[in-house]
């Protein structure tokens, strides 16, 4: 699923054909133009920072500064005098007159990363500088005019920060103009392949050419990757470096250093079994939890070890660790259930 929005090349740090990825890149071609507020979710590592960059660069004054700032890493009793500036003996310490984030990025594109962490008492000033383009430095007298494309990107549930006050819900709506989800990599396995060879160029000129084995991209591809692109990244680099004494340049499922893989656990913890009829997921974008419906244990065991098979492309030394039991005993089960 391509389209015309690719021609300007704004996209070409992010990577894949997924039709919910693509979507994404769509809706941000489509509100970049305008300058609207734009609020970006999605988990750690999925590229929200990329997409940022995407829309200052196909926005209205694309050569004006990009100013990224982490909300989350704001020292509480400084955030104010960070995004709004101060002037001279303002506080203890203010030694100088000091232009905020937002002067700093005034013709151009602010960026608030983790949005969901600004302290409350402070959400009231920001959404006043976002309604009027105006802000006052902490200890000024006047204000000062600014005009500033703001994207917040968050990775937390802010509409349920709101319903918890401890999100401002007229703050959240204002900068909620318009949503982009970018999706885990979890839900986008098809990319992982392409992924992995980009990631594999980047790092050839310190390594050399390296190639992954099937089995070794089949693991990648059934891994969790909690920590998103990001991750994969890093596994793929560190594979390729561990491996750069090898003279057939190939990469195998044990180069991989990968986290252990996410438990199963048993769905709706706390609700009554009659609730929990659906079987095991079988597909790799489900959730895989593994569901109760009246089956004896030995059924559920079964899925169990299935279930640890089909996430370790077919590796029983993985699957083991994966379920924390001894290799001896998980071969043992699959020789009894025949899997």
């Amino acid at each position: 699923m391509r389209g015309d929005f690719e021609r300007s090349g704004a996209f070409s740090a992010i990577i894949g054909d997924d039709p919910g990825l693509r979507a994404a890149l769509a809706r941000t071609a489509l509100v970049a133009p305008t300058g609207t507020p734009v609020l970006v979710t999605g988990e750690s590592g999925t590229g929200k920072e990329l997409l940022a960059r995407a829309l200052h660069d196909l926005g209205p004054n694309p050569t004006g500064p990009f100013v990224a700032v982490n909300c989350g890493a704001l020292p509480r009793e400084l955030a104010e005098s960070e995004l709004f500036g101060h002037e001279r003996g303002a506080f203890t310490g203010a030694a100088a007159r000091r232009a905020g984030w937002f002067e700093e990025a005034s013709g151009g594109t602010l960026v608030l990363d983790e949005i969901g962490e600004l302290p409350l008492d402070l959400q009231p000033k920001l959404l006043r500088v976002l309604e009027s383009g105006r802000l006052r430095r902490v200890g000024g007298a006047g204000e000062i005019a600014v005009r500033v494309r703001v994207v917040a990107m968050t990775l937390r549930d802010l509409e349920g920060e709101v319903q918890r006050r401890t999100f401002r819900p007229d703050l959240y709506y204002r900068l909620a103009g318009i949503c982009v989800r970018l999706p885990p990599l979890r839900e986008r396995r098809g990319d992982i392949a392409g992924l992995a060879e980009h990631f594999l160029r980047e790092i050839e000129p310190e390594v050399g050419e390296r190639q992954l084995e099937a089995i070794a991209l089949a693991t990648l591809t059934a891994a969790d990757w909690p920590g998103n692109v990001r991750e994969l990244r890093n596994v793929i680099r560190r594979a390729a470096i561990l491996t750069s004494g090898r003279a057939d340049g190939r990469i195998g499922a044990d180069a991989l250093e990968l986290p252990p893989v996410a438990p199963f656990r048993l769905a709706d913890a706390g609700a009554p079994l009659e609730n929990c009829t659906a079987s095991i997921a079988a597909s790799p974008s489900a959730d895989d939890a593994i569901r109760i419906d009246g089956r004896t244990f030995d059924q559920i065991e079964r899925e169990v070890f299935s279930w640890a098979l089909r996430r370790n492309a077919g590796s029983r030394r993985r699957a083991a660790r994966a379920l924390d039991v001894a290799r001896s005993t998980f071969c043992d089960k699959v020789r009894r259930y025949c899997l």
